[in-house]
């Protein structure tokens, strides 16, 4: 083992083992080498019995949860053995610090150290219910701001993402959240993403500069700011380089959604998430052409939610014959916003079908509409 990983490893052991530790995940693997389960999450919980090290491990079939007592020899065994496991990354959060470690294809240790971002809480019980993947209450929401709505829309954003990404996901990550306006979903998944043991690099993008000096500044206070940058661009012609693996966009406007799922096509991004806003665009072309069914279209508010359904319809369509799987969910309960859909979507490369083609054609035709995603993607 390199003495630069050694080192490393025996950081990460003191922070494991110290009393102040809030959270931890190890998860990856080492180049050539697969451990024994696909991701273990270490945290602190109060039994009937007494203060307890909660260790959770998944073989990426099932949970397996044991509770050691800390400051015992049992506690030191029980994280020696994690430790002795080839995992890529381990993400350790105390009540003073927070460390990244990563380790490179060559077997070298990259280390990231910050100050925490979050203040000391009571370790909780072992059998409280989870209701929420992010939750409202973390102090990164106390310096982030947004209301209780939209807390709730990105955590459901959130779990999204955790059912669409592979639970052995390795290596670096590269994120881009299109349209970021004040950065809540850009922050919340930097969160999540780094708990769930990965290298993450995100960049928000939205067209206001005031923004962007707004969010890198809270990412500076954050200590996230060699992690986590801001583009002040539109989301059609925003430099972002390299490319990204997963596209985001949470509730761009109208037409701003079909940029945000037209770049994503062109950098080949691996996964896409995006839940649309408003739909205008095919709703004002619904209202200038004959109507194919006038009871449908004709009244104002049956056209608007006619046109919602059918542009989120083609713009699934549309990835299906780029390349993509897509499927169009609720994301979130309609208490929260009225726009609760999401176009999820994952990178095959495959062949469409000359059925698709036609599938995709004949609705176009029969509605006499132009979506603009097949305009940006022609």
């Amino acid at each position: 083992m390199p003495e630069a990983l050694d080192a490393a490893l025996r950081e990460v052991r003191a922070l494991l083992l110290d009393p102040g530790l809030t959270r931890a995940v190890a998860a990856g693997r080492q180049r050539g080498r697969r451990p024994s389960v696909v991701r273990a999450e270490l945290r602190p919980v109060t039994l009937k019995a007494g203060a307890r090290l909660q260790i959770a491990t998944s073989d990426g079939a099932r949970p397996h949860t044991r509770n050691v007592t800390p400051g015992t020899a049992e506690a030191d065994t029980a994280v020696d053995e994690l430790l002795a496991e080839p995992f890529g990354n381990w993400h350790v959060e105390t009540t003073d610090a927070t460390l990244q470690l990563r380790v490179t294809k060559s077997g070298e240790a990259q280390v990231h150290r910050a100050a925490a971002s979050r203040p000391a809480v009571e370790p909780g019980g072992h059998d409280r219910a989870k209701d929420w993947l992010l939750d409202p209450g973390d102090p990164l929401f106390a310096a982030i701001g947004g209301s209780a709505a939209k807390r709730r829309q990105v955590d459901a954003f959130l779990r999204a993402l955790a059912a669409t990404l592979p639970d052995d996901l390795t290596g670096p990550l590269r994120v881009v959240d299109l349209g970021c306006g004040n950065a809540y979903l850009t922050f919340a998944a930097h969160r999540y993403l780094t708990r769930r043991g990965l290298d993450v690099t995100l960049v928000g993008v939205d067209v206001r500069e005031d923004q962007r000096r707004r969010n890198t500044e809270l990412a500076e206070r954050l200590g996230w700011a060699d992690r986590v940058s801001f583009i002040a661009g539109t989301i059609a012609q925003a430099p972002v380089e390299p490319a990204p693996d997963l596209v985001l966009a949470l509730h761009a406007c109208d037409t701003a959604t079909d940029e945000a799922l037209a770049r994503a096509v062109r950098w080949e991004a691996r996964w896409v998430l995006a839940a649309p806003c408003c739909h205008h665009d095919l709703a004002a072309q619904l209202r200038a052409r004959p109507e194919p069914d006038g009871l449908l279209t004709r009244q104002g508010i049956l056209r608007e939610r006619f046109a919602d359904v059918l542009t989120d319809a083609l713009r699934a369509g549309l990835l299906r014959l780029h390349g993509y799987r897509a499927e169009v969910v609720e994301f979130v309960d309609s208490q929260h916003t009225p726009r609760n859909l999401l176009i999820r979507a994952r990178r095959t490369a495959g062949t469409p079908t000359d059925d698709q083609r036609a599938e995709y054609r004949e609705l176009v035709d029969r509605w006499g509409v132009t979506p603009r995603l097949e305009t940006l993607l022609a």
